[in-house]
């Protein structure tokens, strides 16, 4: 089975930011949920706990760390919303808050 990526603007912008192998890893990593979808897990992909079925797609390169957003998306479709290079061990709450607003604003422009 194949699934789709939609890939919003924030996190286009992120991706187009990071350095060539970091971003070479991240269309890894994208290419991997979409052959894999729901299936893809642990170390590429992580459910965010109390984020409202908010996963994370997950990179590295050497010492640098980078999360990307998405979420599920009716069937086959996965939606990357916004990502951001990790500093600390904890997932960055205003992040995650950020992704959920643009999940919600993806799904309200959905129905209309």
């Amino acid at each position: 089975m194949s699934f789709d990526v939609i890939v919003l603007e924030p996190a286009h912008d992120f991706i187009r930011s990071l350095p060539e192998r970091m971003r070479a890893k991240v269309y890894r990593g994208i290419d991997l949920l979409k052959l894999f979808g729901y299936r893809l897990g642990e170390p590429h992909a992580k459910t965010l706990k109390g984020a409202e079925g908010l996963k994370e797609l997950r990179v590295k390169v050497a010492t640098d760390i980078c999360r990307i957003f998405y979420f599920h998306h009716k069937d086959t479709v996965y939606v990357l919303t916004s990502g951001y290079s990790k500093k600390s061990d904890k997932t960055d709450e205003q992040e995650i808050r950020r992704a959920l607003r643009l999940r919600d604003e993806f799904l309200k422009e959905c129905r209309s």
